[in-house]
């Protein structure tokens, strides 16, 4: 047998029946270290630093009888090549939309299957955000990410401590995710209605969809999400 030893940061990945620190494994001579990871439940965009003997070992690495190894989380904030661009699943629109009001570059669709989503996350250079375990595990995907929580302001929260993505508030449309630009209240009169007219004067359009913004009534409640993001990312 060799043990593996799962961080408490990565123990909820785990059966309930098996959530523990110490793991043993039946080493054969072909599993790689990676696949006995997975097969415990544990994703491994999810894992780092994996330790045998104080030494750093890849998921490819063999296990032998008597082998422990320490199977830490990924670090945070997660090194990424370049700034952070993201897809989310079709469970994750709330996210999306919160993450496009921060300025953060997000595609969404509320209707791609598994295949699809790691198509455009690989051809776009994408970081795949889901909670579907099983669609990290897809060998084709690049990068892919677990996000925790089931609230939106505790998702949110998740992705600003992993990634730390540059905020930008109130440049991105949240319908999808275009970038906005300023406009005169003349440009976009006739696509408002009169009491929008009659109660503000600064614009903001989407260059991709046309959509029209402004700080209306919901304003409040998008200020305080940009504040408390703003807050967990100093």
């Amino acid at each position: 047998m060799a043990r593996l030893r799962i961080s408490p940061d990565l123990t909820m990945f785990l059966p309930a029946s098996r959530r523990q620190e110490w793991q043993e494994v039946t080493p054969d001579g072909t599993a790689t270290l990676g696949h006995h990871v997975e097969s415990l439940g544990v994703p491994l965009t999810e894992v780092g630093p994996m330790l045998a003997g104080g030494r750093g070992v890849p998921p490819s690495h063999l296990l032998a009888p008597g082998d422990e190894v320490e199977v830490h989380p990924v670090p945070r904030p997660q090194p990424l090549p370049g700034e952070p661009r993201f897809l989310l699943d079709v469970h994750l629109g709330t996210l999306a939309r919160r993450l496009r009001l921060l300025g953060v570059d997000t595609a969404y669709h509320n209707d791609m299957d598994d295949p699809a989503l790691v198509v455009q996350a690989n051809e776009e250079r994408r970081v795949l955000l889901t909670q579907d375990r099983g669609l990290l595990r897809r060998r084709a995907l690049w990068l892919g990410a677990y996000i925790r929580g089931s609230a939106p302001s505790d998702q949110l929260r998740d992705l600003l401590e992993r990634f730390a993505p540059p905020l930008r508030p109130w440049t991105r449309c949240t319908a999808c995710n275009g970038v906005l630009r300023p406009v005169t209240k003349d440009e976009v009169e006739p696509l408002l209605e009169a009491g929008t007219r009659r109660s503000y004067d600064a614009y903001g359009r989407c260059g991709s969809c046309g959509q029209v913004y402004w700080h209306g009534a919901h304003s409040g409640h998008l200020e305080e999400i940009v504040r408390m993001a703003t807050a967990w990312s100093a």
